[in-house]
Formats: structure tokens, sequence, C-alpha cells
């Protein structure tokens, strides 16, 4: 059973990841998380202390429990750059910031560190209003490139293939062969994917008006020392073989692409074909898991047919099940994850032991800790 320990400041609870089931569990692994996160309150995803909150966290949790294989992601420059209009010399002192926390994380750590960036953020063009049509749009607070499409009349396809700020429409058999699926793997495919001009957001019901959005990534930056990696997908093979012989840490960097890149860097592919990742699950997953994941949580999805009252892990957002061949769960030895990602540490890294803030849509609600496994 996977443990979730919730930390609000004035208490904690210790639940099932699963059923979200309040549990009655006190082994020595649950008194060391419970101790680190009593030690380590979550400041808050725009808080200047956010990435350092990080490392400290992960510095602790590493003395405590002695892994060998570390997750960490660094994201409020991410959630800062794009919901808070910043001068250039704010952004550049913020950028400056988080690399001086890598750099903090690895001396202080001793691990071998491997960095990449889920790629750069622009100004906003402008939107895309998808609300006149006869069919169903599905987009979400995060996907502003891509939107899912359903049900189009032919008047919608017209509309859809003469509107300039639609870079191209993708039909389902064409992400299939894209993705290299198979029939079957149809079954979660909207009917149509909508992609926008770089620049342009898919308009949907924000609860806070972007400022800046991932730009045109088709490829991110990849820590020099890592080796020949052509692909997103290349880097979990390069990690599982340093594991042999080394400490090792990943980290992602959110928000930042080859023009803020710190560090000396080389660049490889953020996707297949036309398709690039934007900062998401399925780009965590397509690195962790050195496959891409797209039929599974491809961002058109009509989500909301899974969220019924039978709906597992009610912790996990869009997750009804713990990602397979992650790096974490292939890993023999022992592994942490900490980040300033919510949902993201405890599913898409597989780490024994994940510790992640708590928010929504940037309101902090405090930490969420995961245990998946004890018995290393």
């Amino acid at each position: 059973m996977s443990l979730a320990i919730v930390d609000v400041r004035e208490w904690q609870n210790v639940l099932d990841l699963r059923t979200g089931k309040k549990v009655s569990e006190d082994t020595p692994a649950v008194r060391m998380v419970r101790a680190v996160l009593e030690k380590h309150p979550y400041p808050g995803d725009i808080d200047q202390r956010s990435n350092q909150w990080v490392t400290d966290t992960a510095l602790d949790l590493i003395e405590k429990y002695a892994p060998g294989f570390v997750f960490l992601s660094y994201a409020q420059q991410y959630f800062s750059l794009r919901f808070t209009p910043l001068s250039e010399a704010e952004r550049e002192k913020m950028i400056d910031a988080v690399f001086a926390e890598v750099e903090r994380f690895t001396r202080e750590s001793g691990f071998f560190t491997i960095v990449v960036g889920t790629g750069n953020m622009m100004p906003i063009a402008g939107f895309i209003d998808l609300s006149r049509l006869d069919g169903l749009a599905m987009s979400s607070n995060w996907a502003t490139r891509y939107a899912g499409l359903y049900g189009l009349s032919t008047g919608d396809l017209d509309y859809l293939r003469r509107n300039p700020e639609i870079e191209r429409l993708v039909s389902k058999e064409e992400l299939i062969a894209t993705f290299q699926g198979t029939p079957a793997d149809a079954d979660r495919l909207p009917d149509y994917f909508a992609v926008s001009r770089e620049g342009m957001c898919f308009k949907s019901p924000y609860l806070r008006q972007p400022v800046m959005i991932p730009g045109d990534n088709r490829f991110i930056p990849v820590l020099a020392t890592l080796g020949d990696v052509q692909s997103i997908t290349d880097i979990s093979e390069f990690i599982q073989a340093y594991l042999q012989n080394n400490k090792v840490a990943l980290i992602m960097v959110e928000g930042i692409g080859e023009r803020d890149f710190r560090f000396a860097s080389k660049s490889c592919s953020n996707g297949p074909g036309w398709y690039f990742y934007e900062p998401g699950e399925a780009q965590y997953l397509a690195l962790s898991t050195g496959k891409h994941q797209f039929f599974t949580y491809n961002p058109g999805y009509r989500y909301y047919l899974d969220d019924d009252a039978s709906k597992e892990y009610p912790f996990s957002g869009y997750f009804n099940t713990m990602p397979a061949h992650t790096l974490g769960r292939s890993f023999a030895g022992r592994s942490i994850a900490v980040g300033n990602r919510s949902m993201f540490m405890h599913t898409v890294t597989g780490t024994d032991i994940a510790i992640e803030c708590f928010a929504r849509n940037l309101y902090n609600q405090g930490c969420l800790a995961v245990i998946h496994r004890q018995d290393k």
C-alpha cells in the first residue's frame, strides 16, 4: 500500500494513496517523512524561497534515507514567469537563482547531476476562442498549444482550417501514426487535435490569466556531460547506465530552454515530428520511462469521463493508476523525489519516497508526501 501524508502545518494525516482514506501507520519511514515535512513547510509556488525549499528538503531527506537516485523539479520560476509580469532584470535574477540552487544541491549532496530544461517561455500573443464550434473543444489551464476536438461539423472543420491562428489540424489517424500506435490506442484520442501557432493560447476557463506561455520548444537543453542524447526518450537509458556506478540526481528546471540554460548544454528533441511537449506530466513521463505516453496522457482527452465517485488516487490529479517503468520503479536501490510541482513527483518519478507541494492553481495548501516503498 502506498501511503500519502498530508501536511498543512497545523496538522498531518496519513492516508491510503489509492483510496484517500485515513489509515493508522506509524512505521519508521512514516515517522521520518513526517519529521521532514514538519521541518520544511512549503512557502508557496511563486515565493522566492520555493526553489530553496526543494534543495533544503531534498538534502534533509538524503541525510535521513541515503538514496542512490534523486529526482528533483525546480518550478518556482516557471509559475512566476507564466503568471507575473516581470522586468528583464527580474527575470534574469530569477533564472540565476534557480541555477544557484542546482549548484548548491550538487555541491552539498555530492551526487552526479543531470540537468534538463523543459523549454523556453515567451510573451502571450493572443487567445484562440473555440466557443463558437458546434462540436466540443477540450483544453486545460496548462495546455496552451493543443486542444482536443470532438463531434465537429463540416462548418467547424472549414472554420478551423481557415483560422490563421491555428498551425495545423491533426486527425486521429495521423496522431496514431505520429506516435506509432495501434487502433486500440484510439480510445482516449480526440477526433481531431488543433495545434496553435507560436505565442497563441487556446482560451479555456483559466483561473489565472497567463502573461507568458511555453514557446516553440522543439528542442530542449540537457547538461552537456550526459552523452549523445538525441531525444527526450533517450535520457532515462543514460541515467540507468550512470546509476550502476554513481549516485545520480535528475534535475528538471521548469520554464528554462536553450536561451536561458546557464550550464554548457546540448539539444535533444522534445517530441516526435511536428509534436513537442509542453511542461507537464506527459513530458515528465517521456523522460522518466523512455517512451512517449501520448495515448494515455494526451492534452485533449476528456478527463471528466474518469472523474466519478469510483475514481482511485484522489490526490493524483488525472492519474487513476501509478505509471509503470518509471526511473524510480526501475531502480533497485533507494530513491527519492522532491519538487514544487504538485502531483508530479509521486506519480511520474516512481521513487520510494516523494515530497511535493500540495497546491492547486498557486493556492498553497501545504505539502504532500508519498511513500511507495518501505522495504529497501
